[in-house]
């Protein structure tokens, strides 16, 4: 997900966008461990998106 995507949704659908990201990063952790993951690169994707929504909240909050 890019960042200019990421500043046109509002903070409730970024924090919402999170939680969904945690989840599906949870479970590509989960069958890691198994050794049952097709796209290993996705876990630093998703850390990444992660960070990046982060980042914009933090943003938002120090203009306030």
């Amino acid at each position: 997900m890019k960042t200019s995507e990421i500043r046109k949704m509002t903070s409730e659908e970024i924090n919402a966008k999170i939680k969904e990201t945690k989840e599906e990063l949870w479970n590509l952790r989960f069958a890691s461990s198994t050794g049952q993951v097709e796209k290993p690169h996705r876990i630093k994707q998703l850390r990444h998106d992660v960070a990046r929504m982060k980042t914009v909240l933090n943003e938002r909050k120090e203009e306030n």
